[in-house]
């Protein structure tokens, strides 16, 4: 696996390790959300100028870069459908596949079941985005190897993803982490004095309403 330095939510950067022959992405725990959505936008890019290179099948057994346990299969789900990955059990961190981040990030989507039965009857079996293996999409709606569901790169959502990371990436270019993190600690001042005169007044004073003037100069920080 080759590493790749990506920007990191507001400050820093994020190196992931990436195998373009069996399309494979490793996440250190957290990295995936930490990426800025700049450093989205380049490893999409990444992924988009090796698509098209020979492809290498995933082995049955996965193991972790860092541990060498044997990885768990796991799943998770957003609002374009499910998508598999592995994880170390050490939560060391985990292994997706590039079209699991994909769909993770809003570029893909899964395939319902008559748009599967539709590619069905046009071709017998197509290669899982995920690991490579051969499935067999009139029996199964699902690849029997590691379990990813069958998706498409869907023009509609890759634009509304473009367009929604393009837009977060510009708004941060103008978000000064010194003040974000000094809101952050005002806010948390605001709350731990409003609990020492609470102890010492023995008042009822509702810290929901601190929290949402905290939220708010926030708000208001990072909207300059």
């Amino acid at each position: 696996m080759g590493t790749h330095t990506l920007k990191r939510q507001l400050h820093g950067e994020v190196v992931l390790d990436i195998c373009f022959p069996c399309q494979g992405i490793w996440f250190d725990e957290f990295e995936s959300t930490q990426l800025a959505p700049a450093g989205v936008l380049e490893l999409f890019r990444l992924l988009h100028e090796h698509h098209d290179e020979l492809r290498q099948p995933w082995r049955d057994s996965l193991h972790c870069p860092r541990c060498r346990e044997r990885l768990i299969h796991g799943l998770d789900r957003t609002r374009n459908g499910h998508f598999s990955y592995h994880r170390c059990p050490q939560q060391h961190g985990r292994f997706s596949s590039f079209s699991a981040f994909m769909m993770e990030k809003g570029f893909v989507r899964q395939l319902n079941g008559a748009e599967i039965a539709d590619l069905a009857s046009k071709v017998q079996t197509i290669r899982c985005s995920g690991c490579g293996a051969t499935v067999d999409i009139r029996r199964e709606n699902a690849c029997g190897h590691c379990r990813s569901p069958i998706v498409i790169l869907d023009p509609d959502a890759v634009d509304k993803a473009l367009a929604n990371f393009n837009d977060k990436a510009q708004r941060q270019q103008h978000i000064d982490p010194l003040l974000y993190a000094d809101a952050l600690l005002a806010n948390e001042r605001a709350k731990s004095q409003a609990a020492r005169e609470k102890q010492l007044k023995r008042l009822d004073t509702d810290l929901s309403d601190l929290v949402r003037e905290g939220a708010e100069t926030l708000w208001n920080l990072l909207r300059r």
